[in-house]
């Protein structure tokens, strides 16, 4: 053959190699679904990346220092869930229009908020892309060291990287016209989870997401001085005092006090921990904090409880059956071997732990789950709040309920975390520091566990005469519907031994001298199928001529309804002055160190929204 002739050949086959290298234009199948997989995983690697330009900016108009930071560098913690995620947690994340634009100072223009003034939209999931939190690594933090796992466990599924805050959004209540619609009904609310999430936002210089900020949580952190109740399950305490804010208004406060069961009266216990030792558990104020949360509830326990142990990552493990709580060896040295690793199926860990509890689960008796996780389920057939308690509402049915403990930033599911609570009738908390560990399993451990009345719903009626308006501040997503005040079908929340509900409403008075309406509380006993009804009415002689005249714990709880109401970008809070609430909130601290601290970080949300506006050129 001639050189030419082979140099022509050459560069025909050198052609050829050339295209079969491109993807579709070579002629072998094998070839081609090579390039296409080459295709598919370039697409996934670049995804996090491509889709910074959708996720959701952060929620408040003021971003803290620490957001301006990183608002030029988004990380993989700042973007929303891939299409590879499980079905159901797409049903948690939602992601506006990228064609939604910035109000001035930066802020989404979430067309709910405009139009809530005059109607209340439903809940709508958000994702927290930043907004203070730690920046998500790039790349999930590689597990400690660890043993193998015991013979016949599988292998650990890798953590896939963390996804970002998520919160759900719920329009806050606007005013409503007490001549069209005199009824205001609600379920009850001691969860405190949201307190203690802004709280860390805050302390780490941001302020929370107004998605975070459930007003009813920040109310409910704090003790009031409510008396507790002779007979029945609880009390109710009315008072109201003139605004600080508008001189035409006023507010008003229903505290109710369940009854105080001492420790060595509550009834036996049978906690089963559900830990949840994903790879996104590693961090320090994640799997370690859980782990120190567990000795201190089983150090306070009675000689009649029990515990187990069950954890959840890539797969479920029983680490410890059902052992008296009085062995703290055994119980500790099982809560030391627990280390992260691996992936998050959270549902069949919950089928596991439930089949443990419903076992002990009476009338004599106090079965609970209780769940310590970031709350980031992304393995398992049951990965939404909703899956997961379908497959398990027969335990529930059966008397076991559930507490949700909520760890760590960067991932964390506060959406998924309160509808477990919720549907779980039990209660979410979030735990920050061992301070906060202490105050929930140590402090309030037995409110925690001995549930004292379930479906507890409260009806406020307010006489048209006496009351031209009013609004519920917070309990958005505690809204029942008046209809089915009575309905003893309709599921509502449950109160602790010990626990208060206190909810602040603001209203404008019409000047008559007469009551200003009649609150009722209605509630189904522990094991019951039947509510009972009680009715409070709302005398004059409750509401103060002046805010000074009110109790220090009314002045305080105003306070903290209205830092939370700014926080969230409430409308009906626009104009409010956080100084104002500083001042208030400081005049009614009487010596409680949450109510100081509480104090220290009004203050710093109002740097936070100063330096904000001054940054927005406002």
């Amino acid at each position: 053959m001639s050189s030419t002739k082979l140099n022509r050949l050459t560069r025909w086959g050198s052609a050829a190699l050339a295209l079969s290298l491109v993807p579709g234009c070579s002629t072998s199948p094998g070839a081609r679904a090579t390039a296409d997989t080459a295709q598919s995983v370039e697409w996934k690697s670049q995804t996090h990346e491509s889709s910074k330009d959708k996720a959701p900016p952060p929620a408040p108009v003021e971003a803290g220092p620490a957001q301006e930071e990183t608002e030029a560098a988004p990380t993989v913690g700042a973007v929303m869930y891939e299409k590879a995620e499980a079905s159901d947690a797409k049903a948690d994340v939602a992601m506006p229009s990228p064609k939604q634009a910035p109000a001035k100072g930066g802020a989404v223009a979430y067309p709910e908020r405009r139009r809530e003034a005059v109607e209340r939209k439903p809940a709508e999931p958000m994702v927290d892309a930043l907004a203070g939190a730690p920046a998500a690594p790039t790349t999930p933090p590689p597990p400690p060291a660890r043993s193998l796992p015991p013979p016949g466990n599988t292998a650990m599924q890798p953590e896939p990287p963390s996804q970002g805050n998520s919160f759900t959004h719920h329009a806050a209540n606007a005013f409503t016209e007490t001549a069209k619609d005199r009824f205001s009904t609600f379920a009850v609310d001691v969860d405190t989870a949201s307190y203690a999430v802004s709280r860390r936002y805050l302390n780490q210089g941001a302020l929370p997401p107004h998605a975070a900020v459930r007003v009813e949580e920040f109310v409910n952190y704090f003790k009031y001085r409510y008396t507790p109740p002779e007979q029945g399950a609880f009390t109710v305490h009315l008072e109201g005092a003139p605004s600080p804010f508008n001189a035409s208004r006023q507010f008003v406060r229903v505290g109710v006090q369940g009854k105080i069961v001492s420790r060595s009266q509550r009834k036996p216990a049978h906690l089963v921990f559900l830990v949840d030792t994903s790879g996104s558990m590693s961090q320090q104020d994640k799997l370690p904090l859980a782990k120190e949360a567990m000795k201190l509830a089983v150090k306070n326990l009675n000689e009649n409880d029990t515990v187990a142990i069950v954890t959840y990552a890539g797969n479920t493990r029983d680490v410890l059956s059902p052992t008296p709580a009085t062995n703290l060896e055994a119980i500790y040295k099982a809560i030391d071997t627990l280390e992260s690793g691996g992936g998050t199926a959270m549902g069949s860990g919950m089928q596991m732990a439930y089949k443990h509890a419903v076992k002990k689960a009476s009338g004599n008796a106090v079965a609970r789950v209780v769940v310590l996780t970031d709350g980031d389920a992304n393995i398992g057939p049951n990965v939404s709040a909703d899956a997961m308690l379908n497959s398990i509402q027969g335990y529930v049915k059966e008397g076991v309920t559930l507490s949700a403990i909520g760890f760590g930033m960067g991932n964390y599911r506060d959406d998924l975390m309160e509808k477990l609570a919720n549907k779980g009738n039990g209660n979410c908390f979030y735990i920050d520091s061992y301070k906060e560990a202490k105050k929930v399993f140590e402090t309030q451990l037995t409110g925690t566990l001995e549930v004292i009345a379930k479906d507890v719903k409260i009806q406020v009626e307010f006489d048209p005469k006496m009351v031209s308006r009013y609004r519920l501040v917070g309990y958005e997503n505690r809204d029942i519907a008046d209809k089915d005040f009575r309905d003893d079908k309709v599921d509502a929340g449950e109160i602790g031994a010990g626990h208060s509900v206190t909810a602040v409403y603001e209203v404008e008075l019409t000047g008559e001298k007469a009551p200003l309406g009649t609150v009722r509380i209605r509630a189904k006993a522990p094991n019951g199928t039947e509510a009972a009804e009680q009715a409070f009415p709302f005398e004059q002689r409750m509401m103060r001529a002046t805010l000074d005249g009110a109790s220090a714990d009314f002045r305080f709880a105003l306070a903290v309804a209205a830092t939370a109401d700014v926080l969230r970008g409430s409308p009906s809070a626009q104009g409010w002055n956080l100084a104002t609430v500083q001042k208030l909130a400081e005049g009614a601290v009487e010596g409680q160190a949450d109510r100081e601290e509480f104090t220290k970080l009004v203050a710093r949300a109002r740097g936070l929204l100063g330096s904000s506006m001054a940054r927005d050129g406002r």
